[in-house]
């Protein structure tokens, strides 16, 4: 069974140095709490693993977390690079920062390939690519059957040490139910060794139950559960609230400099002790102009037998 905890306890009892590390989502229930969490434990050498790098990542780097990335495409979404990324990888600043780059197919194929403990995985999108050259775990091996090409490329299994997930709701079992953009974070919970399911709100089992298919991560594989609301900010939760566009643009300037950086972590992350800190200091009319329209979907009998 896993247990529920508070976001500090779930870091400082999963994340440790030198670990390889999935923070979860596609442009949508971003694990920015636990982001923030882990810069303020200090952890050191981790190797980040995510298909799309944005914020959070660049925090976190800035933040000299980070010794090594695997990851398929990186940037800050609708806006530019990644400065503190870039920063790192030309420069060395605040350290030097190694990277494998894959495809998002290609990365998702890793996670699938080490949710179903399989050695390797084919996917064809790599013939003709020239991702081969650049990335040792990219290989071929021989086609067995008599269609297709003679070599078909094969990417390794990824199972991270720990995945932070996010979804909308879970009970206190763990099973939890997500809905709108879900990216690999099935895959990723199911391949990681140790999982910290984070959700906007807990509700009753019964709840959970009356909705079976949006039960994606069930409790059997989650270790911890944190109840979090807003802890994807400024990223979104549909149904929840919107993405805030402001605040990614707004990180493109601060994030000109290493100096202008580390103010920032300064003051919204090492500055303030939870997420409910940071809240209270983003303040209610924020949150407010983010919102959604309730747009519901329609009711279906499950049926009882």
């Amino acid at each position: 069974m896993p247990e529920l905890v508070e976001m500090d306890r779930a870091i400082a009892e999963t994340v440790e140095d030198g670990q390889s590390l999935y923070l979860g989502g596609f442009t949508h229930l971003i694990p920015f709490a636990a982001g923030h969490e882990i810069i303020r434990q200090g952890r050191r050498d981790l190797t980040l693993v995510r298909a799309t790098p944005d914020l959070v990542y660049d925090q976190m780097i800035a933040a000299g977390c980070a010794s090594a990335v695997t990851f398929s495409w990186a940037g800050n979404p609708g806006v530019g690079s990644l400065r503190a990324f870039r920063r790192a990888v030309e420069e060395g600043v605040p350290n030097e920062l190694a990277l494998e780059e894959y495809s998002h197919f290609g990365l998702v194929t890793r996670l699938a390939a080490g949710a179903q403990d399989l050695p390797f995985l084919p996917l064809r999108t790599y013939v003709g690519s020239s991702y081969p050259e650049h990335t040792d775990g990219i290989r071929t091996v021989e086609n067995p059957y008599d269609d297709g090409p003679p070599e078909i490329p094969v990417v390794p299994p990824l199972n991270p040490d720990i995945a932070v997930v996010r979804a909308q709701r879970a009970d206190a079992d763990g099973n939890g139910q997500l809905w709108g953009i879900v990216g690999e974070m099935v895959e990723a919970a199911f391949a990681a060794d140790t999982v910290v399911l984070s959700v906007e709100e807990i509700v009753d089992s019964d709840v959970i139950r009356s909705d079976p298919n949006r039960t994606l991560i069930p409790g059997t594989v989650v270790d911890y559960v944190v109840e979090e609301p807003y802890g994807s900010h400024p990223s979104y939760a549909q149904g929840y609230y919107d993405r805030d566009n402001d605040a990614y643009l707004d990180w493109d300037q601060q994030s000109e400099s290493h100096e202008t950086t580390v103010e920032w972590l300064d003051e919204w992350v090492y500055g303030v002790d939870s997420r409910r800190e940071y809240l209270a200091k983003l303040g209610t009319e924020r949150f407010l102009d983010l919102q959604p329209r309730s747009n519901y979907g329609t009711p279906i009998d499950m049926g009882e037998y």
